[in-house]
């Protein structure tokens, strides 16, 4: 197994522990990260932690996920918890490596993206865009003030300005 550590590394430090108690020592886990030192209940005889910082350019990022392609996870997991962290690593890692995918929120809850959790992943993301609970109103609604907003807003600055130089003139 393949886990993109891409949140807070409490999240990792809960939920490996909890995958060698299930599993026990048939389990390797391999780690993505950007973290330094290793995540509780990691297993350093077993299993390799990558860490992002250790592949700075194109050609060593091509490197590593075939190497990570070549490792033959059957399952990558990545970490999706509202945090800016790593975003566009664990998209490219999720895509690029070939085995099946699942997602762990902020709560440690996880489930399988998948068609048959359609509805889960489609409320996961409205719930990302702030599509849900009040926000369903709010947030489509700045949506569309917005462009007017704006527009004012650039009207406004060129009549000061315009106003500005017939002063001075």
């Amino acid at each position: 197994m393949l886990v993109v550590e891409s949140g807070a590394r409490a999240l990792l430090d809960g939920f490996l522990p909890s995958l060698t108690q299930l599993y026990g020592d048939q389990l390797t886990v391999d780690v993505v990260t950007c973290f330094p030192g290793e995540p509780q209940g990691f297993q350093p005889h077993k299993a390799k932690i990558y860490r992002v910082t250790d592949y700075p350019d194109g050609e060593a990022r091509r490197k590593l996920f075939q190497e990570l392609r070549d490792n033959g996870y059957d399952v990558i997991g990545i970490v999706c918890s509202a945090q800016p962290i790593m975003t566009k690593w664990k998209w490219a890692l999720a895509f690029r490596v070939l085995a099946k995918l699942f997602i762990l929120n902020e709560n440690g809850d996880w489930f399988w993206f998948d068609y048959s959790n359609w509805r889960i992943i489609l409320h996961f993301i409205a719930f990302r865009a702030g599509l849900t609970g009040a926000d369903a109103i709010l947030t489509p609604l700045r949506l569309l003030v917005f462009p007017f907003t704006f527009a004012y807003l650039l009207l406004y600055a060129v009549w000061v300005h315009l106003r500005r130089k017939r002063v001075l003139v």
